[in-house]
């Protein structure tokens, strides 16, 4: 039973359109003009900027009020509220429990955004676990987290893959730790001369299906 390690982000879950759909909102209800959205996801860098420092930057610009922290939670509540399992993503995680692998989850992010987002979903019904990095204490690419996913499962990591969309996070972990990996190039040039993904497809569901084939 070999184990499949797979990104949540913008891998399993569409993060990039629920984040898109909160700040045109937010943007719309504070006045802001709505060619603005392009400086937010630029602040945002898809996911990567401290929830924190990006409501901070929303404060200055807009010169709010508004306390960061209630920022800070109108942020995930927005997000999470907009997030969707999609059922052929669903169906996929089912065809590999079929295939006898076995799916855990490994994210870098916010513990309550993350867990949340998993159990609201439902994707916890298709994923034998799953670690978060701010409950874990180490973050992808660090080896660690790969190793404490595996230990949460009782599964040897040898034989196992992974799937995600972050070069360095994903793709920079899987070289760390020795595993082969499929890449999700969401239109994305691949530019790292580090390392590179074993395979490089255009989604989760053709990342399975490359993973069952190999």
């Amino acid at each position: 039973m070999p184990l499949l390690l797979l990104d949540l982000d913008n891998t399993l879950l569409d993060r990039a359109g629920p984040f898109r759909a909160w700040g045109e909102r937010f943007l719309s209800d504070i006045g802001a003009p709505p060619t603005d959205i392009d400086w937010l996801l630029s602040v945002d860098a898809d996911g990567l900027t401290n929830r924190w420092d990006v409501a901070d930057a929303i404060r200055d610009r807009y010169a709010l009020r508004i306390p960061s922290i209630d920022l800070v939670e109108e942020l995930h509540d927005g997000v999470v509220t907009n997030t969707r399992l999609d059922p052929l993503v669903a169906c996929a995680l089912r065809i590999v429990d079929d295939a006898g692998w076995v799916p855990v989850v490994v994210s870098n992010g916010s513990l309550r955004q993350q867990d949340t987002k998993i159990r609201q979903t439902g994707l916890d019904r298709y994923v034998a676990d799953w670690v978060i990095s701010e409950e874990a204490g180490v973050s992808k690419p660090n080896p660690r987290i790969f190793a404490l996913a595996a230990q949460r499962v009782r599964m040897p990591l040898r034989g196992a893959w992974v799937i995600g969309d972050s070069p360095e996070a994903d793709i920079g972990g899987a070289a760390a730790v020795g595993l082969p990996s499929v890449w999700l190039h969401r239109g994305r040039p691949w530019t790292d001369t580090r390392f590179s993904p074993t395979r490089t497809v255009d989604g989760v569901i053709a990342a399975v299906a490359t993973v069952l084939g190999a």
